[in-house]
């Protein structure tokens, strides 16, 4: 008997920008799938009334509504549809109003289409043609809960400043105290949590990674320590929650400023005590995970503005690590940018051209990484030729990605700094106004100090030495 063939599974993609909506189609349809666009709310519900689909996928901001009005036309209608909502970074509360519509998850802009394309894998079942490795700063990260010993994720670039980050997660990955990764989005901060527990003694444990700042604040509790059945309305069966499914493994808590205060006295005593009890159970579980922790906001700040526990801070910030901003690592603008382009395209023998690279150079990308990846997926997508990429086809605009002072001055060499102050001036003012905040905020307790900013006293004194504040400045 002759095999049935499968349908081909059909997405409706909902965006009022064109550029993304290409983007997104063409991302789709290589995956083997058929799209569908619409650009408007009411585009979205016609075609919802015209044929059945696999899947949604929709801007949560439309020329002529939101995203919660089309998930609102899936619910009338009757539709088992699954639907995924499009929100602008930092956005939280469109995310969880998505969630709370009936969402099943949420990606926020700029879109990376690594997370897009897993995104579309988790719901649907997808005809693959063709398999790609990962972000432009590593290979295939490892997918959460599974090992990761055959594929240890690890940055690209030459500068100083990515073989200091290096040698510094090499040595953090083989300890087991908690580690707090901070840096701007895009910058790579999940690649660094991979890297410290497929490095290290954890390896063969379960990499579990959580968005705090997706989950609804009343489900966070259950989400995080699991149910016990019958502990409210909804619990069938018993159900584990992060921190068991990280056990003996990493749990990854991204943008963890986002935790309300009424969970992270919980997230507190789990961590202190080792120790977790699921909703609607009397006794306490042992848990045995590595904490690894990352927001782009500040922590301190936060703390001292009361939005964030201060003793959580400590829990958490024993250990940090500072992404770099892709502007402050020019010089590795041109390999992370062809190491992306190869993956993108399969084809190891794909560039850019020297203006292109140049070009990319000269530009401060506000979404980094992630923002690079995917003005060059734009470029592949656009392209005449996507194995040659020519400056015109980055369709790099001043209004998109800020100029950086090179760049506004008409100059085109790599990592140029005309005009700007030098690096180590800037650093050092930066650590001079830290240091005095602390210095300030303890009234002068060195000891103190140096527990809040995360570093050792003898690594205060050392600082303060060095930029001539001790003792007569503090």
């Amino acid at each position: 008997m002759a095999k049935k063939l499968e349908a081909i599974p059909r997405v409706l993609v909902v965006d009022d920008e064109p550029d993304l909506l290409t983007l997104m189609q063409l991302t789709l349809t290589k995956l083997g799938l058929e799209v569908v666009t619409a650009d408007s709310r009411q585009s979205a519900l016609d075609a919802l009334d015209q044929q059945s689909y696999a899947l949604c996928l929709t801007d949560m901001q439309l020329g002529d509504g939101t995203g919660l009005d089309v998930l609102a036309g899936i619910a009338d209608r009757g539709l088992d549809l699954p639907c995924a909502v499009i929100t602008a970074f930092g956005n939280a509360d469109n995310a969880v109003a998505a969630l709370k519509a009936g969402a099943f998850d949420y990606l926020a802009k700029p879109v990376s289409l690594d997370q897009l394309r897993t995104l579309v894998k988790s719901a649907i079942k997808v005809p693959e043609k063709r398999t790609h490795a990962g972000s432009g700063f590593a290979p295939a990260p490892v997918a959460a809960g599974s090992s990761s010993s055959s594929a240890v994720p690890s940055l690209v670039g030459e500068s100083p400043t990515i073989e200091s980050l290096r040698l510094l997660l090499a040595k953090l990955a083989n300890t087991q105290t908690p580690v707090h990764i901070c840096g701007e989005s895009g910058t790579g901060k999940e690649l660094a949590a991979r890297i410290l527990h497929a490095s290290g003694p954890r390896v063969t444990g379960p990499f579990v990674a959580v968005n705090c700042g997706a989950i609804p604040e009343n489900l966070m509790e259950s989400e995080f320590f699991g149910y016990r059945k019958g502990a409210f309305t909804g619990a069938d069966t018993d159900r584990d929650g992060f921190f068991q499914a990280a056990s003996g493994g990493t749990l990854f808590l991204d943008e963890v400023a986002d935790l309300p205060l009424a969970l992270q006295v919980k997230l507190l005593r789990a961590i202190q005590e080792r120790k977790v009890r699921k909703v609607g159970n009397t006794a306490e579980d042992p848990i045995d995970v590595r904490i690894v922790s990352a927001t782009h906001k500040s922590l301190a700040a936060l703390v001292q503005s009361g939005q964030f526990r201060q003793d959580l801070f400590y829990r958490l910030n024993v250990l940090q690590v500072s992404m770099p901003a892709l502007r402050e690592i020019a010089s590795d603008i041109p390999v992370i940018a062809a190491r992306t382009l190869a993956r993108i395209t399969d084809d190891p023998s794909a560039a850019l051209s020297q203006g292109a690279s140049a070009a990319l150079s000269r530009y401060s990308f506000p979404g980094n990484v992630r923002e690079l990846e995917n003005v060059l997926e734009r470029a592949v997508a656009l392209a005449e030729n996507p194995s040659r990429i020519e400056t015109s086809d980055l369709r790099l605009t001043v209004d998109d990605h800020p100029v950086t002072q090179a760049a506004a001055s008409g100059t085109s060499g790599v990592g140029t700094l005309a005009g700007r102050t030098p690096l180590q001036d800037f650093l050092d003012r930066s650590e001079r106004e830290t240091l005095e905040l602390a210095l300030g905020q303890t009234r002068g307790n060195r000891t103190q100090a140096a527990k809040l900013l995360g570093i050792t006293f003898r690594s205060m004194r050392y600082r303060l030495e060095r930029l001539g504040m001790e003792p007569d400045d503090v």
